[in-house]
């Protein structure tokens, strides 16, 4: 009986820390949130047509090898 009534002491504790912590927090502006989300966005689709073209050479070496070892 004594731990949960610790468990729920420290589990307040560590809310009303936590709060207290979020308080300084510095956050950005929404105008940087956009520029940031719209970067993110944008090498994301980089990232993803470099992926696309190199899998697309790869199945198309693989392809040509097999073709030249099949018949």
């Amino acid at each position: 009986m004594a731990e949960e009534k610790n468990v729920k002491k420290d589990r307040g504790r560590w809310f009303r820390e936590m709060r207290s912590e979020l308080k300084k927090v510095v956050w950005p502006a929404p105008d940087k949130v956009a520029k940031n989300t719209g970067t993110v966005i944008l090498y994301s689709v980089l990232i993803g047509a470099c992926i696309w073209v190199f899998d697309s050479v790869a199945a198309l070496f693989i392809k040509t090898l097999l073709g030249l070892f099949s018949a």
